[in-house]
């Protein structure tokens, strides 16, 4: 797409933004009618889905930028003036470099002004550059991080549609389908959103709109596909053994990628373990030039209080920037455009339908009266199951516990409430001060959080071998339905007593889709959000789904498999920093034992 880029005058018509409108000028002054730097900014803005005109996105980024500069530029001006008048005399040199006598007066006149002058300059240019590129570095970000989820998505999204094809749905329908799965596929969804949408509105073939697509899109992954797709479509190949293709090829691809991510985690552990011996190291160093009589006392306290969790906190951003997310939050929206909210309230304080009716009829005020009796009678009864369901309400708790203790200790003398009580007792202080509130409020917070996570996860355990089980059924004639029974009825974890339940439910009159809904939105796991979704769609326009199911677990299976890797590389690399930091702290105690 292009835009009628003008080199001066007025902005664009229908612009409603007064700032953009002011530097607009200055905008046309700067960048030429076809200049590359607009054209990748206007691609980014439509790859981060950005409803922002280029040319008034650019007016606002140069606005912030000369302000920013110009505030800058007055800071400069003033600290070059400062530095002038104290350090700055006639006669003086700066850089050290002999002038003729001839011209000593001129330059005299001038270093002044012109080192106030270029210490502006210097500072404005830095405010002009961060203020003009803080906001065009946006939709880089953005579009980024679109792609980043997209090559997540990829491999199961297109096994999404090959279940739909495999189902006996056209084309248009396997596009319509996709875009209507933004719960489960998130930025994928949203790609053939657009395709769908270019299609109905702006009256453009599909073809055409696959093409356009290809073109925007942020992932390459996804315009490769697209592109693929395209050419299959044009030729009239069969659009179920292509997507079949396609899905095993991205299934390896994501293999591979999760692969990659594994190494590249690990060489982040080693180098953590490599320089965070350096603050051990250093602390020996200074316990030992304390003990020699040469104290560096602020150099240790920057140590322990500054470099030890600088480290540490500057690794865990680096692995956040590689790590890939859970993407989505693992719940399945019903279709058709019901109303759909995430149940997440306790029923004391949240009653749920029965609210909308008191008031009116005395008898929802006692069902309401009565079901948050029961519930708060539930919650005496099993405290840590309601913490487990609701793990970060235990804060409600040991927060007010945390401040009892403060308190006592401020209130017995116990706690240092100076600078100088601290440098007396460090180690007592920044244990009363730092810790005693971290233990309190987080060692039960995170106690709870991992028991919700893995009582959640504890699904996932034999999901795989269970898809097995199901492909299987099916494979033999059976319905989705008598599959799940076979399964419940041959097995015994936790998976098997879903699928009784969900058996239990059809028969008592709910369709299996909503039975497979309830099913995952008790768990909302994002990855089993997205197997569900898989067989719910598939069962819908066939009951004989063997090659769907197949297709599940072996993708549940691969996720396994890194799963177990990621699990015994992080084992082993925490045993290695936990024997060293071990080893470590020995040399330590035995210095102070000894000397």
């Amino acid at each position: 797409m292009s835009l009628d880029r003008r080199r001066g005058g007025q902005p664009p018509a229908g612009s409603d933004s007064t700032f953009g409108d002011l530097f607009y000028p200055l905008y046309g002054w700067l960048f030429g009618e076809e200049s590359d730097f607009v054209q990748n900014v206007e691609k980014k803005l439509a790859q981060a889905r950005m409803a922002d005109n280029v040319e008034l996105f650019l007016s606002r980024a140069l606005g912030i930028g000369v302000i920013a500069g110009l505030a800058l530029w007055l800071l400069g001006m003033f600290l070059g003036f400062l530095f002038v008048q104290l350090f700055v005399s006639p006669g003086s040199t700066l850089i050290g470099i002999p002038i003729p006598e001839s011209i000593g007066p001129i330059v005299d006149m001038l270093k002044a002004p012109a080192l106030i002058l270029v210490t502006g300059l210097f500072f404005g240019s830095i405010g002009f550059a961060f203020g003009f590129g803080s906001l065009v570095s946006i939709p880089y970000f953005r579009a980024n991080a679109r792609e980043r989820e997209i090559n997540v998505l990829l491999s199961d999204s297109i096994s999404f549609m090959y279940a739909l094809s495999v189902g006996g749905l056209n084309q248009l329908e396997i596009l319509r389908s996709m875009a209507q799965a933004d719960d489960t596929y998130g930025e994928v969804s949203k790609e053939f959103q657009s395709i769908v949408l270019e299609t109905e509105y702006f009256d453009t073939d599909y073809r055409t709109a696959i093409r356009n697509q290809a073109l925007e899109t942020p992932s390459d992954d996804l315009s490769q596909f697209l592109t693929d797709m395209l050419s299959i479509i044009d030729s009239g190949g069969d659009m179920t053994d292509f997507l079949e293709d396609q899905k095993d090829k991205y299934m390896r691809t994501a293999k591979q990628e999760q692969e990659k991510l594994l190494d590249t985690l690990e060489l982040f552990g080693e180098m953590y373990m490599t320089l965070s011996l350096f603050p051990l190291l250093l602390i020996i160093i200074l316990v030992i030039m304390s003990m020699m009589g040469e104290a560096q006392t602020e150099l240790l306290y920057g140590t322990v209080y500054g470099l030890i969790p600088l480290i540490g906190v500057g690794f865990l951003v680096l692995t956040s920037t590689v790590t890939q997310d859970s993407v989505g939050d693992g719940y399945l929206r019903p279709s058709g455009g019901d109303d759909f909210t995430v149940e997440e309230g306790i029923g004391v304080f949240n009653p749920g339908l029965v609210a909308e009716y008191t008031g009116e009829y005395s008898v929802f005020d006692r069902i309401k009266r009565r079901e948050g009796t029961n519930e708060f009678m539930e919650i005496l009864r099993a405290p840590h199951i309601f913490f487990r369901d609701h793990p970060r309400l235990v804060l409600v708790i040991t927060a007010p516990i945390t401040a009892l203790v403060l308190i006592g200790a401020v209130v017995t003398d116990n706690a240092p409430l100076s600078i100088q009580g601290m440098i007396a007792r460090p180690v007592y202080g920044t244990f009363i001060w730092v810790y005693v509130p971290l233990y309190i409020n987080f060692i039960p917070l995170a106690i709870f959080y991992e028991w919700n996570v893995r009582s959640r996860r504890a699904i996932l355990g034999n999901l795989s071998e269970n898809l097995r089980k199901l492909a299987s059924a099916n494979d033999t004639g059976m319905t989705l339905l008598d599959s799940l029974k076979v399964v419940a009825d041959t097995s015994s974890d936790k998976l098997a007593t879903e699928f009784d339940t969900m058996y239990s439910k059809v028969k008592y009159g709910t369709d299996l889709k909503s039975a497979l809904r309830e099913f995952n939105n008790k768990y909302h796991i994002p990855r089993l959000a997205r197997t569900v979704k898989l067989i719910s769609e598939a069962q819908e326009a066939s009951s004989q789904i063997q090659n769907v199911l197949s297709t599940a677990a072996r993708a549940s299976e691969n996720q396994d498999d890194i799963d177990r890797d990621r699990v015994t590389r992080t084992r082993m690399q925490m045993v290695i920093i936990i024997m060293t930091y071990l080893t470590l702290l020995g040399v330590m105690a035995l210095l102070k034992l000894q000397f």
